[in-house]
């Protein structure tokens, strides 16, 4: 089934006197259990593109259909909600609230949903431990490294269960050895929970973990292909 399906996107900014395109009739389809790379330079769309795709950027025209909801048509509350049950969102920046515990960070997003404490920490802990970070539950974020932040970061993202995940330039503030255990945890996910995921980036270490390379300049698809040799993975599961 089609997880997400993009139809004749278009968006511009100005600067200035200037009209920069952002999105020029960008067309693409994603189907459900997918991990694909959306990459390019800087300012060849791919943030423009995965922002519209989670509802945070509405497309000055054309479709975007997300399951079985049309994001460029919602409201600010369905598109909330949408993003708040549905989507998971992962930052170049982690966007940790400073205040607050590993697992604090991670029951935040179901303290909104209103869920009780109780579950809210056992969820939170059993996502710690999904991600490795089980004993460190009481630190704040200025206690733990940057792939540690990125990893309670993730945990948030799917605490809720959603079926995509976006993830934005998600290795960019990170070392080879983090960038590298966190795309295989999003491979992890892929695999084991069915999660869809979308990523923005132009690190060639995360393009080569995705089974499908889409690559953007000037706000336009130039190519979408098909890899293999995934690495940690045999040649049919790159298909």
């Amino acid at each position: 089934m089609t997880a997400i399906r993009c139809t004749h996107l278009n968006k511009t900014f100005t600067q200035g006197e200037q009209v920069i395109r952002g999105l020029d009739d960008v067309c693409i389809e994603i189907e459900e259990g997918s991990f694909v790379c959306l990459s390019g330079p800087s300012g060849s769309g791919k943030t423009t593109l995965l922002n519209a795709m989670g509802g945070l950027d509405q497309p000055d025209s054309g479709e975007i259909l997300v399951g079985e909801s049309r994001v460029d048509q919602l409201g600010k509350s369905a598109l909330a909600d949408m993003r708040l049950h549905s989507i998971g969102f992962v930052f170049q920046a982690f966007n940790l609230i400073p205040v607050l515990t590993a697992r604090e960070n991670i029951e935040f997003v179901m303290q909104i949903q209103g869920l009780p404490a109780a579950e809210r920490k056992a969820r939170a802990m059993a996502m710690l431990r999904e991600v490795g970070l089980a004993d460190h539950e009481d630190r704040l974020p200025s206690q733990l490294s940057g792939g540690q932040q990125q990893r309670v970061a993730v945990a948030r993202a799917i605490v809720s269960n959603p079926t995509l995940v976006l993830a934005d330039e998600p290795t960019a503030n990170l070392d080879s050895a983090s960038a590298i255990q966190l795309i295989e945890l999003f491979r992890k996910l892929n695999r084991e929970r069915g999660i869809t995921f979308v990523i923005a980036t132009h690190d060639t270490r995360v393009m080569a973990y995705c089974p499908r390379l889409i690559r953007m300049e000037d706000g336009r698809i130039i190519s979408d292909e098909l890899q293999s040799g995934i690495p940690g993975e045999p040649p049919a599961a790159a298909q």
